[in-house]
């Protein structure tokens, strides 16, 4: 049975707001029980998320944000975006609802990499992380792939790129990285393109895209806390998505000690929207196997 949609026009009246160094950001909570914390991608935002949430809020309780330059957030255009930054902004929000319980993460994309920063810091002792779950991540930065668009954005002439990316632009590299029978409807696509070009968007594109060199900065890091141990993981991965699917699967493989990972035939870079009855089957599986993590005191910051 296919999940229910939350429309982008009723997922907004359901945000709420807080103040994070001065710049306003929309978030989300529901449901009760352990906390889940929701990390979206590039370039989109937390709506991603909408087909799971329903079913996500009936066991826990789910809390997501977009990100700093994302979605219904602020989009500062001087601002210089980091991964880091966006970590001590999860933080934030977590330490703003009052949770300091261990924390679940499903992270997507460039929330991947932010969940990754997140468990270094579990392994600093500096937050709780019970468990977490990737969908299609640039874990291993070496082995990501780039759409001209990425690269264009990351080059000299970047500025004018990002003014000049238009709905059509967007539908023509949405296409790329979606399962081959799975492209979103020309609504969803609408709803993609408004939460782009909120707050002026698409103005700091090129300065989001900084994200890619900021991975390689980070790799040992970010790489030594999934090889670490201590806190359960799972990768769900389309593995036809061109950006980081069936070889960024393989190269998890290579480099996590006893890999738990789902391979999703046929599906593309977004699983949650392409396919979100098999990702949430294969995240409830997971979430139902014994807790194995040892709890710690935990110096938050």
């Amino acid at each position: 049975m296919p999940l229910a949609e939350i429309p982008l026009c009723v997922w907004r009246t359901r945000s709420q707001g807080f103040t994070f160094r001065g710049q306003s950001i929309r978030y989300w909570t529901a449901g009760h029980g352990e906390p889940l914390l929701l990390l979206h991608g590039f370039p989109t935002a937390s709506w991603d998320w909408h087909y799971l949430w329903a079913p996500l809020t009936q066991r826990f309780r789910v809390v997501a944000c977009d990100m700093l330059g994302f979605g219904d957030s602020a989009k500062p255009p001087d601002h210089d975006y980091s991964l880091l930054e966006q970590a001590d902004l999860q933080q934030a929000l977590l330490a703003h609802l009052k949770i300091d319980q261990p924390v679940h993460l499903l992270a997507h994309d460039y929330g991947g990499s932010v969940a990754q920063e997140l468990l270094a810091r579990h392994h600093e002792q500096r937050l709780e992380i019970a468990s977490c779950v990737f969908l299609n991540s640039g874990l291993f930065p070496e082995s990501c792939r780039m759409l001209l668009i990425q690269k264009l954005l990351l080059s000299r002439v970047g500025w004018l790129v990002g003014r000049s990316f238009g709905r059509d632009d967007l539908v023509r590299n949405v296409s790329q990285v979606y399962g081959p029978c799975t492209h979103p409807s020309e609504s969803a696509l609408d709803d993609l393109w408004s939460l782009i070009v909120a707050n002026r968007g698409a103005r700091i594109l090129h300065k989001l895209i900084h994200f890619m060199p900021e991975r390689f900065a980070q790799r040992e890091r970010w790489g030594g806390a999934l090889r670490q141990g201590g806190v359960r993981l799972r990768f769900i991965n389309g593995v036809v998505d061109p950006l980081s699917g069936a070889h960024m699967l393989q190269r998890y493989r290579e480099e996590v000690p006893d890999p738990d990972t789902v391979a999703l035939q046929g599906i593309g870079h977004y699983p949650h929207t392409e396919a979100p009855v098999q990702v949430l089957r294969h995240y409830l599986a997971f979430r139902e196997q014994p807790l194995t993590y040892i709890p710690q005191k935990v110096a938050w910051s």
